[in-house]
């Protein structure tokens, strides 16, 4: 099997807010990108139904691609589905629980725009689309203490497989980040496949619980973005986005170990009567 393109999207939107604008792209610009998908061949499943092709318990066709979406931003019901529904597509949405728009006393975090609401939520599952997990509250995962930690996965799978009335076994990481102990926690919430960005494409044998992806914003030209399916020179492709994330996670690693020192450092000077 060679790479299969795992495409990470955010907003659809012509009018993003500036929190959404890096990581945002138009309507007009996504249904160019899923009309290249479909003149040079691809067939777009959910990121469970891709996994399963590769691992041999499912059908797999020759140009597979999986369209995924982080957070579950209102315009993926008015805006992204639309499109996908007029290209008979599936998609993958990872939902951040405590960001629904009515979550009620579940509400978490800080919104960065509207949100999908439960009954969108719904609507999507009916219309084909998978839903995933993508935490609670959209922490940075791989710094909170374990007791936050497995409440942030196990609290977000629950409400999601509540309101949707089925199983939910992927999800992706906030920020794209996590660490061994985060995967550890992710397979005792009971999630088998968990996405990562990476920005590179899915290899068979690659890690089901750091499945790479690939960014597509507004910025991502045509050129880049069929290069990138097709898995021409994606290292190159994506080069300084690639440096800065094994940069930022030096960084994460380094903070999160100093944590825990000052933590140890201030239980030791508390037990010693200090």
């Amino acid at each position: 099997m060679t790479g299969v393109p795992i495409l990470m999207y955010h907003s659809v939107s012509d009018t993003p807010n500036d929190e959404t604008r890096p990581l945002a792209v138009s309507p007009r610009r996504f249904a160019e990108q899923l009309g290249l998908l479909r003149d040079r061949g691809f067939t777009p499943m959910t990121l469970s139904d891709l996994v399963a092709g590769v691992h041999r318990t499912g059908k797999l066709p020759a140009k597979p691609v999986a369209i995924t979406f982080d957070d579950g931003y209102a315009d993926f019901h008015s805006e992204a589905l639309p499109i996908l529904d007029r290209f008979g597509y599936p998609a993958t949405v990872f939902v951040t629980s405590g960001w629904i728009q009515d979550a009620g006393p579940d509400e978490a975090g800080r919104r960065l725009a509207p949100m999908l609401t439960w009954s969108q939520v719904r609507e999507a599952v009916s219309c084909g689309i998978e839903i995933g997990g993508h935490s609670h509250s959209h922490p940075q995962l791989d710094q909170l203490p374990d007791a936050e930690l497995r409440n942030e996965l196990r609290t977000n799978r629950a409400l999601l497989e509540d309101q949707i009335d089925r199983p939910v076994a992927t999800m992706a990481y906030p920020y794209g980040y996590s660490s061994a102990r985060v995967r550890r926690e992710v397979r005792r919430a009971g999630y088998w496949t968990a996405c990562a960005v990476a920005n590179d494409a899915f290899e068979e044998g690659d890690e089901m619980l750091t499945i790479p992806r690939l960014t597509v914003t507004e910025r991502t030209s045509m050129t880049k973005f069929a290069r990138a399916v097709e898995g021409e020179g994606i290292p190159l492709l994506y080069l300084r986005e690639r440096a800065l994330t094994k940069g930022y996670a030096l960084v994460r690693r380094a903070r999160y170990g100093l944590r825990q020192v000052s933590t140890r450092y201030a239980r030791g000077r508390v037990t010693a009567g200090e």
